[in-house]
């Protein structure tokens, strides 16, 4: 059984994504996937059989590739829709208010022509402002900060499956139950003694400042057709979008958020709260072996989770490991671990439990933990310090006007039960 040829699928994967037609990605993705199945067990009866086909295995990494190609087009539709759903629901509360609108007028003469026009004073009547103190810079409008919040979302894995709010002030604390709190079985008349009490732990998500700046000319500005929101966010994006990506897996808490990898780490026997636990491999420096060590530590590292975080649980790697956890099967009825979606918007599947792709996930090697499983909404939080500021600088390099694009935001670890990682070690 054979696929398309590969520019035909890269062309179809372009226009397709281009036009937002998940369901035919989808199509041409189970196709691919058929054959890949069919092609993967003839590699495997060659190998059994002593004669391994070099041309056999070569189609099959070609057929991979482009399993890989179209879950990526996929993805990138899947992740536009549920990027266009973003945006604060307080900023939508006062889209409509006349301060909102006038504020939004004065900031875009600001933007094109400097004239501030009294964008401070805006700035608290449209309540876009929890302090008094200048900072250099002016709020952006509610609509400009949707679209720069939709853009982030169509980028960040960890943004779009963590939990995030919004705060007005520089950190966020939260009190976490560590349990302890104990009960006893008592008859009718015998003493209540005292039980123990629950442990209460404190953390905190400070707000840390990313910035960007883009330059635009004179010329551009002038020009009353270009949208200003838009032209800000494609500027701002990439820049915050990467950085944020980053701090989100490996940040190490100092002046940016603190990722999931830079936490302590420990085996799943020896858990204790404020450390990450983790399943090994089985295997010093691959993910799998002829005994099946890779697919029995995958298994393990889905039950380490607890049932109660199993239910919304998810798979976090990036997409090159996709492509060899592909080729993984069950021991007893020789069936994929991986699956492709059963429909449009859906994300492929590892042992029945949904994909997300983040390319600053490592790759697999000795010592490392490219895998994580958890309930990322109960076990991340993203905290985003309310209001994206710019300052606006015609004179460092001029034609060029600099728009100086700050946002505060944080991250970490709130629930450390709900997340686990797979380690690449023996043991």
């Amino acid at each position: 059984m054979g696929i398309q040829k590969s520019p035909r699928i890269r062309g179809a994967v372009r226009v397709r994504a281009e036009a937002g037609d998940a369901n035919a990605i989808l199509a041409d993705l189970n196709r691919a996937f058929a054959a890949f199945k069919d092609e993967h067990q003839a590699e495997i009866n060659g190998i059994n059989a002593k004669f391994a086909d070099v041309v056999q295995a070569e189609k099959l990494e070609r057929i991979n590739t482009e399993i890989t190609k179209l879950q990526s087009a996929l993805d990138e539709t899947n992740t536009m829709l549920a990027a266009a759903k973003l945006g604060g629901a307080s900023s939508a509360d006062r889209a409509d208010s006349p301060e909102t609108r006038e504020h939004a007028r004065a900031f875009n003469q600001f933007f094109r022509r400097g004239v501030e026009a009294g964008l401070r004073e805006l700035e608290v009547k449209a309540a876009l402002r929890t302090d008094s103190d200048p900072d250099g810079g002016y709020v952006v409008p509610d609509q400009m900060e949707q679209t720069i919040d939709r853009v982030l979302g169509s980028v960040s894995a960890m943004r779009s499956i963590a939990s995030v709010i919004s705060i007005s002030a520089g950190s966020y604390k939260k009190l976490v139950n560590q349990g302890g709190a104990a009960a006893g079985w008592v008859g009718e008349r015998q003493a209540r003694p005292e039980t123990a009490t629950p442990r209460l732990a404190e953390l905190a998500f400070p707000a840390m400042e990313i910035y960007a700046n883009p330059a635009a000319t004179q010329t551009l500005l002038d020009d009353a057709r270009v949208d200003i929101a838009a032209w800000l966010a494609e500027e701002v994006s990439t820049a915050f979008a990467e950085a944020e990506a980053a701090a989100f897996i490996t940040g190490d808490g100092v002046n940016r958020p603190r990722g999931i990898l830079a936490y302590d780490t420990v085996a799943n026997a020896s858990y204790a709260w404020g450390k990450i636990g983790y399943t090994a491999s089985g295997v010093a420096a691959a993910l799998t072996d002829a005994s099946h060590n890779g697919v029995d530590a995958l298994i393990d590292l889905v039950y380490g989770l607890k049932q109660g975080y199993r239910q919304n649980a998810r798979f976090l790697m990036n997409r090159s490991l996709q492509a060899a956890i592909r080729k993984l099967k069950s021991k007893t009825e020789e069936l994929y671990l991986w699956q492709p979606p059963v429909q449009a918007g859906q994300p492929a599947t590892l042992l029945g439990y949904p994909i997300s792709d983040d390319d600053n996930m490592p790759d697999i090697a000795a010592g490392a933990f490219p895998i994580a499983f958890g309930d990322f909404r109960r076990g991340y939080l993203i905290v985003d310090r309310f209001g994206i500021r710019v300052l606006r600088d015609p004179f460092t390099n001029k034609p060029y006007v600099h728009f100086y694009t700050t946002k505060r935001v944080g991250g970490g670890v709130q629930n450390f039960d709900a997340i686990k990682l797979l380690k690449i070690a023996a043991s």
